[in-house]
C-alpha cells in the first residue's frame, strides 16, 4: 500500500506538466490565456464540488465563516501559475517551463522550512539542502543555455494557439513563431523577465499548500479545503480577466472555438483538481518532504518527455546532452533540498 501511495505522487507531479500542456489547446480556442485560465479553473471548481457533495464533505462549508481571512487566499496562487504555463510553455518549453516552476517550488518551501513561515515547522539548514539548492540552480541554468530552437510539432493541424508557424531551415520554427498569437500579444518581456515569472509561479505552489494546510485544520476536510481553494482562484481570474477587458489589454474570449478543440484540451481543469486533492490526501500518509519531492520529479520527466516527442501539439525540442544533465541536476537537487 505505501508503495501505491509513493506511486500515487509520482503520477499527479506528472499531472502538473500534462495540465500546463493541455491549457495550450484551451488558450488556442477562446484567444485570451485569462479566458483559458478562468474556464480552466472553472471545471476544477465544478469537479471538486461534485466530488464534495458524492464523498458527503460539503457540509464543511458551514466551519468558513470563522475561517481567518488569510487561510481562504491560498487560491490566490492557481490563477497565477496556470497563466504562467500558458504563457511559458510555447516560448520556453516544457521542460525549461518546468525547471523554472520547480526552481520556484524549491526555494519557496526552504524558505518555508528554514524560517517557519505559515504554520510551517521550522527546519535549520544542512549541508544537504544547502547542495540540493545548489545543484537546483545548477540544473536549470544548464537547461536554459542548453535551449535549441523548437520543432515543428509533427501534428498535421495547427501549432497551439492556431499559428502554423514561420519553417526555419531543418523543418524548425522559432519558439515566437509556434507561441499562441494571444500569447506574443501580452507583452514583450525579454528571457529574464520570463524566466523571472517561471519562478514566481512556481514559488506560489509551496505557499499556497502552507495555506490550504492551515485552511484544511480549520475546514477538517480535505476535499471541501481544495474546492475553497479553487472558488477563491476562479473568481481572482475571472476578475482579473474582466478588468484587463476593460482596459483593452487582451482579446475578448471566442468561446465558438471550444467546438473544435480536441476533447483532451478540457483534461487540464481534472489535472488541477487531481493534483490539489491527492496532495492533501497523500502529505498525511507519507510526508510533506516525500510528497514534494516525487511531485516535482514527476513533473520534470513528464515535461522532459512531452519536450522530447513534441507530446500533445507542442513544439518538438530533443533532449541532447545539457538538457539531460540539467534534469538530472533538478532531480537530485529537489530530492536532496526536500528528504535531508
Amino acid at each position: 500500500m505505501h508503495a501505491l501511495f509513493l506511486a500515487s505522487a509520482l503520477l499527479v507531479g506528472c499531472l502538473l506538466a500534462v495540465q500546463a500542456s493541455v491549457n495550450l489547446q484551451l488558450n488556442k480556442a477562446v484567444g485570451t490565456p485569462y479566458g483559458a485560465s478562468t474556464l480552466q479553473l472553472g471545471v476544477a471548481t465544478a469537479l471538486l464540488a461534485l466530488l464534495a457533495v458524492a464523498v458527503g464533505a460539503i457540509g464543511a462549508v458551514r466551519f468558513v465563516p470563522g475561517v481567518p481571512l488569510w487561510h481562504l487566499l491560498g487560491g490566490l496562487a492557481s490563477p497565477l501559475y496556470i497563466t504562467s504555463g500558458i504563457l511559458l510553455f510555447p516560448r520556453l518549453g516544457a521542460l525549461a517551463a518546468a525547471g523554472l516552476f520547480v526552481t520556484g517550488q524549491m526555494f519557496a518551501s526552504l524558505g518555508l522550512d528554514l524560517f517557519g513561515l505559515f504554520g510551517i515547522t521550522r527546519k535549520p539548514l544542512s549541508v544537504g539542502i544547502a547542495l540540493g539548492a545548489l545543484a537546483v540552480l545548477a540544473g536549470i541554468t544548464v537547461i536554459i543555455r542548453g535551449q535549441r530552437p523548437a520543432q515543428s510539432p509533427p501534428a498535421a493541424g495547427p501549432a497551439p494557439g492556431g499559428a502554423a508557424g514561420t519553417a526555419a531551415r531543418g523543418g524548425t520554427a522559432t519558439v515566437t513563431a509556434a507561441a499562441p498569437a494571444a500569447v506574443r500579444s501580452s507583452g514583450s518581456l525579454g528571457q529574464s523577465g520570463w524566466i523571472l515569472l517561471g519562478i514566481v509561479a512556481g514559488a506560489v505552489l509551496p505557499v499556497q499548500g502552507a495555506v490550504n494546510a492551515e485552511l484544511r485544520k480549520d475546514i477538517h476536510e480535505p476535499v471541501t479545503t481544495a474546492m475553497i481553494s479553487f472558488i477563491v482562484a476562479t473568481i481572482t481570474i475571472a476578475v482579473v480577466l474582466l478588468v484587463l477587458l476593460a482596459t483593452r489589454r487582451t482579446p475578448r474570449p471566442q468561446l465558438g472555438g471550444l467546438r473544435t478543440m480536441p476533447w483532451w484540451g478540457w483534461l487540464g481543469g481534472a489535472c488541477a483538481a487531481a493534483y490539489v486533492t491527492a496532495t492533501f490526501t497523500l502529505i498525511p500518509t507519507i510526508g510533506a518532504a516525500t510528497t514534494v519531492a516525487l511531485t516535482v520529479t514527476g513533473q520534470q520527466v513528464a515535461s522532459a518527455v512531452i519536450d522530447n516527442y513534441g507530446f500533445l501539439r507542442l513544439p518538438r525540442r530533443p533532449l541532447n546532452a545539457p538538457r539531460l544533465s540539467g534534469l538530472a541536476l533538478l532531480i537530485v537537487g529537489s530530492v536532496l533540498v526536500q528528504l535531508t
